[in-house]
């Protein structure tokens, strides 16, 4: 697992009620039970923790936010193209 994803599953686990040590790549979010609130609170902390912005619209973007490692490619999509517009 690179720095993106360690980074990331750190976000989440501390934003859960009850943090898991079994969370990987594969992982639903769904199963993490996390609550509209917190999801929100985690998606500025990856925003805040990357120096990124992350888009999202819940009806167009779904399947970009089903698992921990689709988050994870999304947040290193984004590096990359945030790299290449300010280079």
């Amino acid at each position: 697992m690179d720095d993106t994803a360690t980074k990331i599953i750190e976000i989440l686990k501390k934003n859960m009620k009850e943090p898991s040590d079994d969370i990987g790549l594969e992982t639903p979010l769904a199963d993490l039970d996390i609550e509209s609130l917190d999801l929100a609170v985690i998606v500025f902390d990856i925003e805040d923790t990357f120096g990124i912005e992350i888009p999202y619209n819940a009806n167009e973007e779904v399947e970009d936010f089903a698992t921990v490692g689709s988050v994870v490619d999304k947040v290193k999509s984004i590096i990359a193209d945030t790299s290449s517009a300010t280079a």
